[in-house]
């Protein structure tokens, strides 16, 4: 024991009244005293007694895990985001149960050693009961976010550590875990880890938002914000509801915002059970004005009582699974599979597959932005197959590539000669073509503006009028849309009609452009095809660096030539066309990609564990703790054998057994 565990230990006897105060030491806030006298007067611990991290055994450790399985899993994300952040300044990210048991945790495998020793690792027990005051185990119990900072700690054996948690809360408003950070040394004083309090902050309610998309996917839920410019890409209050509208789901800030609506109304009664229309100035049946498809501007809200403002936006119920499904655990969750095969996990490019799954079957006419080469096309036939239409036809349009001469004879069709050059026989349009199914009209922008009126009266009266026909045809069609360009523009300019866009504008969606898509690597790996073609690490970094310009159609052409002029199945630099790496292909910031600082190297993966991004880092440590049973740790983390093979590779891991046998 060292002169400032003794120091530290005389703190503790004065704050608790074990002995009596003697001269002033360091302050401590009110929340860490009455920690520590709940630690000696209602836990009976001794604060001279110096206890070791108490890790519990693989067996225990299991239960606990197992216990908060689904939880932990929507949580990784945000571990792993949270700990990229923090790791360069030697945090460590743990999420331990309400019990304080440490069940996902990520760190330096360089200092585990001393981490394990600290207890600030996989299986450690952080209860305020067992470990004193502590960050986790004080968070426990009193609900709210907190830095337990070196002295603050209640056992001398912890005080060289900072530690920094917050609770998580379930959609029911009960304390479900906690989030730590902490760190092996910090500066002294305690105003250093503000920033710190303020990540664990954010990152917490990242992952309860997270949960609660998941638990109520099949409900109604109502996302909320006092900002019209925010409610769509950052709420802050969820709220879900049963199909009779009474509220069965709510995150902390939405549970605070109507725990006080109903005591304006001095109604007593938890929020969990009231109706929609009780709390909310709008009917149950008018939610569908609130969809994302409207501007946010105008998905306005009042609380009844309170009338405070708020903007909305509208998540319908997703699509359910049939029971007993199998579903890939790596496949986006709720999605069906036309709609799931297009993203490798770019977040907003996922955002836009979860609406187009809820709108498949509905009667919207739907419109598709994005630039050239984005997928518009494949995003249209996607969601066609996604639909009750999948065995009608789908029709394509360009709207561009079609003569202006020729592209009212070729929607509409035409009687025999009914004009110069029609010929002998009439030709059904596409219109026509596409009855029953899915119409799309790629580059609507560009069809000229005296038959954007045809177009309406088919979308308004459900029925097309061949050239040179006198009854019109009835037709039962969904029309896609997609463009390039800014149609409300286009509308201001004077060049396309305002009650068409609003017409085909029945929902919208907005692809990423590929430079900004972060399942790039998904792109190459599955456009290439063949699992005996690979790239380089210096290729692939040039990829990364690329600004694709044409997006996906450039990235195929790309890859097409450069397997064609490839030797052995490895594509290196030189296979790469002519100006691929020319200045106005050049990205920004390498460091924007993990792949963009990979070393030039042939396409045999390398074996290097000291250069491995995070990610590689945790899979090294799974892969290590279990002996390199690549069964176990398939199981583990919940993933097939052969995912588990390729995300190796992708690292350029191998098993040591298998080096040996290479070299």
């Amino acid at each position: 024991m060292d002169l400032r565990q003794r120091a530290h230990i005389d703190t503790v006897f004065q704050a608790t009244g074990i002995a009596p105060l003697a001269a002033p030491g360091v302050a401590h806030d009110a929340i860490i005293q009455s920690s520590w006298r709940r630690c000696v007067h209602q836990y009976g611990l001794d604060p001279s007694r110096m206890q070791a991290a108490r890790i519990l055994p693989q067996m225990r450790l299991r239960e606990h895990q197992q216990r908060i399985d689904d939880f932990a899993r929507i949580a990784r994300h945000g571990l792993e985001t949270l700990h990229g952040q923090v790791a360069s300044m030697g945090y460590v990210v743990l999420l331990t149960d309400a019990q304080g048991v440490t069940v996902d945790y990520l760190g330096d495998a360089n200092t585990d050693t001393s981490l394990r020793r600290a207890g600030l690792y996989l299986g450690a027990e952080w209860s305020e009961a067992g470990a004193g005051t502590c960050a986790v185990g004080t968070a426990l119990a009193t609900g709210e976010a907190l830095t337990v900072h070196q002295a603050d700690h209640f056992d001398a054996t912890h005080i060289p550590l900072t530690c920094t948690a917050a609770p998580l809360f379930d959609s029911h408003g009960t304390l479900h875990a906690i989030l730590d950070i902490s760190a092996l040394t910090s500066p002294v004083a305690k105003a250093s880890q503000g920033m710190a309090l303020q990540l664990v902050r954010i990152y917490a309610a990242h992952i309860e938002n997270a949960n609660f998309l998941r638990v109520h996917h099949r409900d109604w839920i109502l996302r909320l914000n006092a900002s019209p410019e925010f409610v769509d890409v950052d709420p802050e209050y969820l709220v879900a509801l049963d199909a009779g509208g009474k509220i069965v789901g709510h995150n902390r800030p939405a549970q605070r915002l109507l725990a006080a609506e109903l005591q304006a109304m001095r109604r007593d009664v938890p929020v969990l059970g009231q109706p929609f229309e009780a709390l909310f100035g709008a009917r149950l049946e008018d939610l569908g004005r609130f969809i994302y498809s409207r501007p946010s501007e105008q998905r306005r809200l009042a609380l009844n009582r309170t009338g405070a403002l708020l903007y909305l936006s509208v998540l319908p119920p997703a699509m359910r699974w049939p029971v007993g499904a199998a579903v890939d655990a790596e496949a986006p969750a709720l999605l069906p599979a036309p709609l799931a095969a297009l993203c490798g996990g770019d977040p907003a490019l996922r955002q836009q597959l979860e609406r187009a799954a809820r709108l498949a079957d509905s009667p919207l006419h739907l419109l598709i932005q994005g630039e050239t080469g984005s997928g518009k096309e494949f995003f249209a036939k996607a969601l066609h197959q996604a639909s009750a239409r999948r065995d009608q036809p789908f029709v394509a349009v360009n709207c561009a590539a079609i003569p202006e001469t020729l592209i009212e004879s070729e929607l509409f069709g035409h009687l025999p000669n009914s004009f110069s050059g029609a010929g002998p026989r009439g030709r059904r349009g596409l219109i026509q073509e596409a009855d029953g199914g899915t119409l799309f009209l790629d580059e609507i922008g560009d069809m000229p503006r005296e038959l954007q009126s045809r177009l309406l009266r088919v979308l308004a009266e459900g029925e097309v009028l061949p050239v040179g026909a006198a009854r019109p045809v009835p037709v039962r069609l969904r029309v896609i849309s997609a463009t390039h360009q800014r149609l409300e523009q286009l509308v201001a300019e004077g060049r396309f009609r305002e009650d068409l866009f609003y017409r085909l504008n029945g929902a919208r969606f907005t692809l990423p452009p590929l430079r900004e898509r972060r399942d790039l690597d998904w792109m190459i790996d599955k456009l290439l095809g063949d699992p005996a073609v690979m790239l380089s690490p210096a290729a692939r970094v040039q990829m990364h660096r690329h600004r694709w310009p044409g997006n996906l159609r450039e990235l195929r052409n790309v890859l097409e030539y450069a397997r064609a002029v490839c030797r052995d199945g490895c594509i290196d630099l030189p296979d790469l066309p002519d100006g691929f790496a020319g200045p106005a292909a050049i990205s920004a910031d390498p460091g924007e990609s993990p792949a963009a600082t990979a070393p030039a190297q042939p396409c045999q993966p390398a074996f290097d564990p000291h250069h491995l991004p995070p990610e590689g880092m945790l899979l090294m440590q799974y892969l290590r703790a279990s002996g390199w049973n690549l069964s176990a740790v398939a199981r583990q983390i919940g993933i097939s054998r052969m995912t588990l093979y390729r995300r190796m590779a992708r690292y350029g891991i191998a098993s040591p057994n298998q080096r040996d046998t290479h070299h």
